[in-house]
């Protein structure tokens, strides 16, 4: 994948078909170590000890659609190809965390991609009718930090869905000002 936003999408997605009905992404960026960090934890059903295992085997999927499953290998690849790695933890009916670790100014690292977009769509895709989950994301770069989560909207929107077209608008908009505030240099003191 040529945009680590893509991966990030993946795990999400992997989460929410595994029941998961809260998923926590954070990823912190810090120039001074020089390193990238992307972690996704969820409350799904998890994996036993045996799945785990096979996880990274992109021959391995528990899915009936295909017999394949790239993304973790793949995802894993990256970091490695990056001086990083990608590591799961996982306990049945308890859910997974996958955390990746990357050389932050690698050559071969990929960008980070269009993140509006895809947590857009993974805040979309949560409040769907097949699936309803909470998701919180967390952004950092060194002492900054852009937040989210979609627990504190919904109470705030009392039973307007994610979904709704001017709710979607205003999420969008909300995502790139925070997105932007987080890179921005702080402003001068007055």
């Amino acid at each position: 994948m040529r945009e680590l936003s893509l991966h990030l999408l993946d795990i999400v997605q992997n989460a929410l078909e595994a029941g998961a009905s809260r998923v926590q992404i954070i990823v912190n960026e810090d120039s001074q170590r020089n390193r990238l960090t992307i972690a996704v934890e969820d409350n799904g059903r998890g994996m036993d000890a045996e799945t785990l295992a096979r996880v990274t085997d992109p021959f391995f999927t528990t899915r009936k659609t295909r017999h394949v499953g790239l993304g973790i290998p793949l995802f894993k690849a990256a970091a490695q190809r990056c001086a990083g790695d990608l590591t799961i933890t996982s306990q049945p009916g308890q859910g997974t965390r996958v955390v990746v670790e990357v050389q932050r100014d690698h050559i071969d690292l990929a960008p980070l991609g269009d993140i509006k977009s895809t947590l857009l769509s993974i805040l979309l895709m949560a409040d769907s009718d097949r699936v309803a989950a909470d998701v919180r994301y967390e952004q950092r770069f060194d002492d900054r930090a852009f937040v989210l989560d979609t627990k504190d909207v919904r109470e705030a929107l009392d039973g307007v869905p994610l979904t709704h077209p001017q709710v979607r608008d205003w999420l969008e908009e909300f995502i790139a000002e925070g997105l932007a505030d987080l890179r921005a240099q702080d402003a001068p003191p007055s």
